[in-house]
């Protein structure tokens, strides 16, 4: 079933050409990644197919009644309503029947309201659908439904901008840079999720790994060129290597053949017969062929690392904490020549604060931090470049200097350098707030790279960054002789430089792991693992016991009990609902069971509330 197709639409901003006469179409359930490099239009593209924006020539044609949600890198949202209160605020039949369930559940005098909004709960399945959505919020760390937008960080409200995507439970769902702002927990969980749902997707994404376990379809922009690969990643590297290879085997055959044309065309005769007219208009199509070159230019990495000292960065009994929140608890390590590592770990457990302590950013609550006298920090922070007003390209590098000292005492102008990055004589000269999410990245690592630093810190380097620019960043720093310190929810990058990992288990507890993060991930599957955990729980468990666990003996019974009070609570509310069904019902019966519902709710919110009070007194 076709849901969409794309006619020949191009794109143009000034004098700047995007793109030009490209087309394609999305199917139902095709889950496709559209990749091209950065600054070639690809979000443009997503704009043009959700409404935002308008091609300049061509169409989109639109299967009737098609629903889409956009999911975009800088989502708006109402900033005055709550978490829930967005997920209401949306055109979703299903939402709008548990909000008027919700609300009949307030107003129980009006039984006929209530009556309605029953039926409907049961006609729309609603109930399992509020479950799965309160599911989705909690999986992507939104658990304070009453929290304003106004509150949120930019990455809670992407991930809401994402919950409210998935409920939305649309027929083509347009994600742009899904993976940016979740942990690594959370894109795992997200792959599950799309590899379970019948959902169809077009995306963009710099994932490879997530690419690789989602996508069943790749089309890529290429030279102005739209190729589609019916396969995951593998399968579009494959073949989009076989297709450059058979491609510069015609055209070598175009030149072959233009010389010999050529030869014809300086001989041919004044007099032109319909024969030779027609081997003329052939001969202008083969000299475009034969003169065809990829514009395949690539990111050239390279520093004049300053020379690294033996004394490289030690930390003793380090402590940090925010109120109750301990991000590092007495945490020691000596860094040492060569390091390569990862750090991993859920949103708020201190990977950020602990980049921030050793580059001085933040001071310790006690222990020392003690930095060599050699070391030269390159820190890549979330942040990004500091986009002055006015600045063009040139004017950020050239705040270094106008040369750039390089190896073997060799240096290089400020030009020479950001066309390296990919920068032309042209675009050196536009200003920086007009450049794409990826350019200015690229920028930005531009600039911490020609600090020649002998220690790197990357925050989230892959945010934004095109593939083909990643591939050249890894080879750099499987290079790279200094230390290296990575924060990154790209597995496919930590895995392929890495060789140990910080584990941020939160409240202060980091682990040192020995291997990169698919190791790890194996390991977390593994039967040891689960062995181990189970061997720690049960001795938490008989410690509890022996130290009557904080509660008093009453106080244990009634833990013990409350569980299965609560299963039952629960069966009787789901019987006395089913009552609302029974069409005889005058209002007086409706009324009495109202009454005994409301009864059998109170009680189970008390339950699970003194429930939670004593769960919080028993781990205290």
């Amino acid at each position: 079933m076709n849901y969409l197709t794309v006619e020949n639409i191009s794109k143009s901003y000034g004098e700047l050409n995007l793109f030009q006469n490209i087309s394609f179409s999305i199917h139902k359930d095709q889950k496709i990644a559209f990749v091209a490099k950065n600054g070639s239009g690809k979000t443009t593209i997503l704009n043009i197919l959700s409404g935002k924006d308008e091609a300049d020539s061509g169409q989109v044609v639109f299967r009737k009644g098609l629903k889409i949600s956009y999911l975009t890198q800088d989502p708006e949202l109402n900033s005055a309503l709550t978490i829930e209160e967005t997920i209401f605020d949306s055109d979703n039949a299903i939402l709008s029947v548990i909000n008027k369930y919700n609300d009949a559940l307030i107003n129980p005098d009006d039984t006929d309201a209530y009556q309605k909004a029953f039926e409907d709960m049961e006609r729309f399945d609603a109930w399992d659908f509020e479950t799965q959505y309160k599911q989705i919020l909690f999986k992507l760390k939104l658990n304070d439904l009453d929290q304003k937008v106004s509150l949120l960080s930019g990455g809670q409200k992407k991930r809401l901008a994402l919950a409210n995507a998935l409920i939305n439970k649309p027929d083509l769902l347009i994600l742009d840079e899904p993976t940016n702002h979740l942990d690594l927990e959370m894109i795992e969980w997200l792959e599950a999720f799309f590899a379970k749902e019948n959902i169809t997707l077009f995306m963009i994404t710099h994932d490879r790994y997530f690419l690789e376990r989602v996508c069943n379809e790749i089309i890529e922009l290429d030279q102005g060129e739209i190729f589609n690969y019916k396969g995951n990643y593998s399968y579009y590297l494959n073949k989009k290597e076989a297709r450059i290879e058979q491609e510069a085997v015609e055209t070598n055959k175009s030149k072959q053949l233009y010389k010999k044309e050529l030869d014809w065309m300086r001989r041919q005769p004044k007099a032109r017969t319909t024969k030779s007219k027609s081997r003329i208009d052939d001969f202008f199509d083969i000299k475009e062929r034969a003169h065809k070159r990829r514009k395949d230019h690539i990111v050239q990495l390279e520093i004049n690392m300053e020379r690294l000292g033996s004394k490289i960065l030690e930390l003793h009994h380090v402590s940090k904490a925010f109120d109750e929140n301990v991000m590092l608890n007495k945490f020691d390590y000596v860094f040492q020549k060569g390091e390569r590592i990862g750090i991993i770990g859920k949103n708020g457990t201190g990977k950020s604060t602990f980049l921030n302590l050793i580059t001085n950013g933040l001071l310790p609550d006690s222990g020392k931090i003690i930095l060599g006298e050699t070391v030269k920090f390159g820190y890549y922070t979330q942040n990004g470049i500091t986009v002055k007003p006015g600045q063009k390209v040139i004017e950020v590098v050239r705040e270094f200097g106008d040369y750039i000292p390089l190896k073997k005492g060799r240096q290089i102008s400020a030009q020479q350098l950001l066309e390296r990055f990919l920068f032309d004589r042209k675009k050196q000269y536009d200003f920086v707030e007009k450049l794409s999410g990826g350019e200015r990245k690229r920028l930005y690592l531009c600039t911490v790279l020609i600090q020649n630093p002998n220690f790197l810190i990357l925050d989230e380097p892959t945010n934004d960054l095109d593939i083909v620019t990643l591939n050249v960043l890894e080879n750099f720093l499987l290079d790279f002789p200094g230390c290296l310190l990575v924060v990154t929810h790209d597995r496919y990058f930590m895995d392929k430089i890495v060789d140990h990992l910080f584990i941020f288990r939160g409240q202060g507890v980091i682990e040192d792991f020995p291997g990169n993060y698919s190791d790890f991930r194996t390991y977390e599957d593994s039967p040891a693992k689960k062995s181990a955990e189970a061997e720690v729980k049960s001795e938490k468990k008989q410690w509890k016991k022996a130290s009557n666990s904080q509660l008093s003996y009453n106080e244990q019974k009634e833990l013990n009990n409350i569980e299965s009070k609560l299963k039952s609570l629960e069966h009787n509310k789901k019987e006395f609902e089913a009552k609302f069904l029974d069409e005889s019902l005058n209002t007086e019966q409706i009324n009495e069971l109202s009454e005994k519902l409301q009864v059998i709710i109170d009680n189970i919110e008390e339950k699970e509330l003194r429930w939670l009070e004593l769960l919080e007194k028993l781990e205290g």
